[in-house]
């Protein structure tokens, strides 16, 4: 099979077959993991017998995840159809999934919850994307029902068979709201950014290459609750595209809990998904707290030249005073071979390498890594730094790079550091997800022999660009490091005692001169305002003056009317 190059989660490059057109040819386990539903997994079990998907090439197992009353196969099932139990030592969801997942023997593992009733194409419609790339996860379009009063198996196998499983159940109004609106606005997911892709990523019906799925090391199965977003990051690191297809059409039978109690439960999952999922940065905003899984993994390694100690050291202590708190150090050498065998301890050849471990052995921030160890380490960050000792970037070097990465959803910046007669010396900063991707790519029959190296891969399916290291904050270390400073003298000492003192001093006096003028100004201010009242009172006296005046003078003027009219009466008509 030649695998094809899928450009981030551009999976429009592929052509998947109109559903009943094709012959399949790959083999599908139905895992479905199930706890006291009886009732609704028989309604699961007759949908999956009537699967156009061929017969011969599906199988079922259901795990029974401690029902307490024990499940049992009903009247209609597939023909390979099995019931397991989980086994001892666990329990909840991801614990019987991966019971499945450990018994399945499909090249594709097809996750089904026991309240699923899928419509007749449902397997076949995902089944041919993975005819089609080794490497995708196919999710299902769910619809959901709150009916209370659930058809008969045979009601359900004959809907099936005649093509009327939309009438099986009363439509609920409620949907997966915020998946659907991410795929709608991400062109049906194709030009979805890596850290969101896999966000959609719901249990309930979902289908990956067993292999993929087993690379990874299955489900995280510690976890009761949100192990479905816990898979989704970790099928991104591992070079996954996710592809939602509508045609894989499935009813849901009553509501999921986060549809019921979407508070309590995100309440639940947060403190889990943060300590997991690097990607949820509003889950990481206490500052100076460490996490499970970093959101860089930087690696320095160490030099076989003299001063290696103060290369490291310098590089280490750079990458973790960084303005960017989960960042995993990972310093590889050759540990073992350090000895406790007697030796001159200044005189060693091993020096540096040991002075080295005694610097970084007792921080929990820091690993020491044989440099011939195989794979990352576990928790797999979503970036991964590798930088040449002896270099130490800025504050906030490693953050800006990142957000870079991230806004052009870039696979590698290659970062020029200095060039020399022999060659160029270069950090390097890597998406895990476009290395996995590249490597799965690269194992092709085509990619084999054509020579094409990493990175051409990278770059043909996420991008790579070189940058210049000193615009980003790239530096050599001091010539003195750590840097040392001489105790001060005596006089020094005394010098800038009195200076606090004086610095003290002169700090209180502009205080009390600011005070001062602020008692000035208000003084004055009230000066003013005191002026002003004389002035309306003086005005008020005056009006009141010629008012007393005004009344006079018309009490006057009546009485010597009154007295004339008295002395000289008008004579009658």
């Amino acid at each position: 099979m030649n695998i094809p190059r899928i450009r981030r989660n551009d999976f429009g490059t592929l052509t998947p077959p109109a559903l009943g057109t094709w012959e399949p040819t790959l083999t599908v386990t139905v895992v479905i993991p199930a706890h006291d539903r009886q009732e609704t997994l028989d309604l699961t079990l007759a949908a999956l017998s009537a699967q156009s998907y061929p017969e011969h090439l599906l199988d079922v197992i259901v795990v029974d995840d401690g029902s307490a009353t024990p499940l049992h196969l009903p009247e209609h099932v597939p023909a390979k159809t099995k019931l397991i139990s989980s086994p001892p030592g666990g329990w909840g969801r991801a614990w019987a999934v991966q019971a499945g997942l450990d018994a399945a023997g499909g090249e594709v593992v097809f996750v089904l919850d026991a309240d699923m009733v899928p419509h007749r194409r449902h397997v076949e419609a995902q089944l041919r994307w993975h005819h089609l790339a080794p490497y995708v996860v196919v999710l299902g379009w769910i619809d959901f029902t709150g009916a209370e009063v659930l058809p008969s198996q045979e009601r359900v196998r004959q809907a099936l068979e005649a093509g009327t499983e939309e009438e099986l159940f009363p439509l609920s109004p409620h949907r997966h709201d915020w998946a659907e609106q991410i795929i709608a606005e991400h062109d049906g997911l194709r030009t979805a950014p890596s850290a969101l892709a896999g966000r959609i990523h719901v249990g309930a019906t979902a289908s990956y290459p067993a292999a993929l799925l087993r690379s990874i090391g299955g489900l995280d199965t510690s976890l009761v609750l949100a192990e479905d977003t816990e898979l989704g990051y970790r099928l991104t690191q591992a070079g996954a595209v996710y592809i939602p297809d509508p045609e894989s059409r499935a009813w849901h039978v009553g509501l999921p809990t986060a549809m019921r109690d979407h508070r309590a439960l995100k309440r639940y999952n947060d403190p889990y998904v943060a300590d997991r999922v690097p990607y949820r940065r509003y889950l990481r905003a206490d500052p100076g707290r460490q996490w499970l899984v970093p959101y860089v993994d930087a690696t320095v390694t160490v030099p076989a030249a003299v001063g290696a100690y103060e290369d490291v050291r310098a590089s280490v202590d750079a990458l973790l005073a960084g303005s960017l708190p989960d960042v995993r150090v990972t310093v590889a050498g050759p540990w073992d071979t350090l000895t406790g065998d007697r030796r001159s301890p200044l005189a060693e050849p091993y020096l540096d390498l040991r002075l080295i471990h005694a610097g970084f052995d007792h921080d929990p921030r820091v690993h020491l890594r044989t440099d011939r160890a195989a794979g990352p380490l576990p928790g797999t960050a979503p970036f991964r730094l590798s930088l040449p000792a002896g270099w130490v970037p800025g504050k906030d070097t490693v953050e800006r790079l990142v957000a870079y990465m991230e806004e052009h959803d870039m696979g590698t910046l290659c970062v020029a550091l200095e060039e020399t007669a022999a060659g160029v010396t270069a950090a390097r900063l890597d998406r895990t997800s476009a290395l996995s991707r590249a490597a799965l790519v690269s194992s092709g029959p085509v990619s084999a022999g054509s020579g094409e190296s990493l990175d051409d891969l990278v770059d043909a399916l996420f991008g790579l660009e070189w940058v210049d290291g000193e615009t980003w904050g790239f530096r050599r270390r001091p010539a003195t490091y750590p840097p040392r400073r001489r105790p001060p003298s005596e006089v020094a000492r005394l010098t800038a005692q009195h200076d606090k003192e004086i610095a003290l001093y002169r700090k209180r006096v502009a205080a009390l001169r600011a005070e001062l003028a602020q008692a000035r100004r208000e003084a004055g201010k009230n000066g003013r305002d005191a002026a002003r009242w004389r002035e309306k009172a003086e005005s008020w006296r005056q009006e009141a003056v010629r008012q007393v005046r005004e009344r006079d003078r018309t009490v006057l003027k009546r009485a010597v009317r009154r007295v004339r009219d008295l002395a000289f009466p008008t004579p009658a008509d």
